[in-house]
């Protein structure tokens, strides 16, 4: 692929971006000089030590902050204005529902605040509730949920107005294990069905390696990026994936880029 395609396929770019925070004499320097693509269509995860800077980092992609140095673009454009346009959906770590909302009433909020009228997507909240497996849920609301369920229906709402980017921060660290590996192969099928570009804090190397396209790493005091791995365990990943002698390796190769006692496990 030559340069010109290969920049025309970029959905977000990061260069030379930083972020300090605090008052002159007690500045605390999180990121440092971050410059990395991410292509459309493509699933990207962050990992790194606690303290790295990883959730800052998406946090400035989805303008929610602002760099103290450098640019980021979403489709060439500054994210205030892909924001505005809502052209991209966000996943935050404990996502909140409203209580008094049923499922399709919160996923329905993002349109609610732009002013468009329930009735007229009313088929497309019916597919997303069909694509996120909750279409017999519709009516419930959130307290009757499941906590994995809850997330689910956090990804339906951030998906509303068919954003290309989506945004998570760590979605499925509070889960037990089970859940939590029960919701990544859900995750990637709802990747599979509507082809999103999606950048994700990842907590453990085996959920990074489990998800991604690619990986990058981010090392710590200040915020750097270490190194970038490829992941090539193809596009169909099943539980037996995560048994493969290749996904051993790339978890073990990227455990080896991180500071010993990292809780990146």
């Amino acid at each position: 692929m030559n340069s010109d395609l290969a920049r025309h396929n970029v959905e977000i770019s990061l260069e030379g971006v930083s972020m300090v925070f605090g008052k002159k004499g007690k500045q605390v320097v999180v990121l440092q000089d971050i410059t990395f693509d991410v292509k459309q269509h493509e699933f990207v995860s962050l990992i790194g030590p606690a303290g790295c800077g990883k959730s800052t980092l998406l946090r400035l992609m989805a303008d929610l902050l602002q760099p103290t140095k450098g640019h980021i673009t979403i489709q060439k454009e500054h994210p205030r204005e892909v924001h505005l346009r809502r052209k991209f959906g966000i996943v935050l770590e404990n996502p909140t529902l409203f209580e008094w909302r049923t499922v399709r009433e919160n996923m329905e909020l993002p349109l609610e605040l732009i002013g468009h009228s329930r009735a007229l997507y009313k088929e497309r909240m019916d597919h997303l509730l069909d694509t996120v497996g909750l279409m017999k849920f519709s009516d419930y609301y959130p307290w009757q949920l499941s906590s994995g369920m809850r997330i689910r229906v956090a990804i339906a709402r951030a998906l509303s107005l068919d954003p290309p980017v989506l945004f998570m921060d760590e979605p499925f660290s509070a889960l037990d294990e089970f859940t939590k590996e029960k919701l990544q192969l859900e995750l990637l099928e709802i990747k599979k069905k509507t082809n999103k570009t999606i950048v994700f804090v990842a907590h453990r190397i085996s959920e990074a390696v489990f998800l991604s396209d690619r990986i990058i790493v981010i090392s710590a005091h200040p915020g750097r990026v270490h190194s970038q791995h490829h992941i090539d365990l193809g596009v169909s990943r099943t539980p037996q994936t995560r048994e493969s002698e290749l996904f051993h390796d790339l978890t073990k190769a990227i455990r080896n880029c991180l500071p010993e006692g990292s809780d990146a496990l």
